[in-house]
């Protein structure tokens, strides 16, 4: 549900992947511009949203679901979990990177496990800067979308990030995650601040994701 180039050294990341620059925007009237992206990247606005006060107490939403914290996540485990939740909306970032990398970048790791005991969803908290918490990841497997636990998960999350001390919890989506993201965190107090545009290379093509993975977003033809 998190926008990847947000996440931060990401577009740094890529460049050094990619090696390609984006192509210079086109400008039409009435300052509307149309920016080209190379045929093996994708392009997405990222709107980065924030909530300076602590939402009011309100009853948990009933779950089959609980979280868990991984206090010292084996980097294979979640590279796994990671691709699972994020892999149809084309996360990948975190699949670019060695061990010792992953687990110096890895905030406050929470699996969200179902009744069986198998993990179904990844919460990511950073609370490196003072004062502020960044929602860095948070999803479910798309198995269980649109079954109402978005909501509970929201609560969960929430709660979580809004620790003594915190001012401030912040949270970034992009229009290539799920369809309701935005309407999600807006609706559940968030405010937008600001947008960007972005472009990256395409993950499947680098080999990070399955060719089929995130099919509503197609991979482009040569013709």
């Amino acid at each position: 549900m998190l926008a990847e180039g947000a996440q931060p050294g990401f577009q740094a990341e890529m460049r050094r992947l990619a090696r390609l620059p984006a192509g210079p925007p086109l400008r039409h009237p009435g300052g509307a511009m149309l920016t080209a992206i190379p045929p093996d990247h994708l392009g997405a606005v990222v709107t980065y949203l924030e909530m300076t006060e602590r939402p009011p107490l309100r009853p948990t939403p009933p779950s089959p679901l609980r979280l868990v914290r991984w206090r010292e996540p084996d980097p294979a485990k979640y590279r796994l979990l990671f691709a699972r939740v994020g892999g149809p909306w084309l996360w990948y970032s975190r699949l670019t990177f060695d061990d010792a990398r992953l687990r110096a970048e890895m905030g406050e790791v929470h699996a969200v496990v179902d009744a069986a005991g198998i993990e179904v969803g990844l919460v990511e908290l950073d609370f490196r800067e003072p004062g502020r918490c960044l929602i860095k990841f948070l999803g479910l497997v798309p198995e269980l979308a649109g079954k109402g636990h978005g909501r509970w998960l929201f609560a969960m999350v929430l709660a979580l990030a809004w620790r003594p001390g915190v001012r401030r919890v912040a949270v970034n989506t992009c229009t290539l995650d799920h369809p309701a993201a935005l309407k999600a965190y807006l609706r559940a107090g968030f405010r937008a601040t600001r947008r960007a545009f972005e472009s990256f290379p395409d993950p499947r093509l680098l080999g990070l994701l399955p060719p089929d993975s995130a099919p509503q977003i197609p991979l482009l033809e040569r013709g």
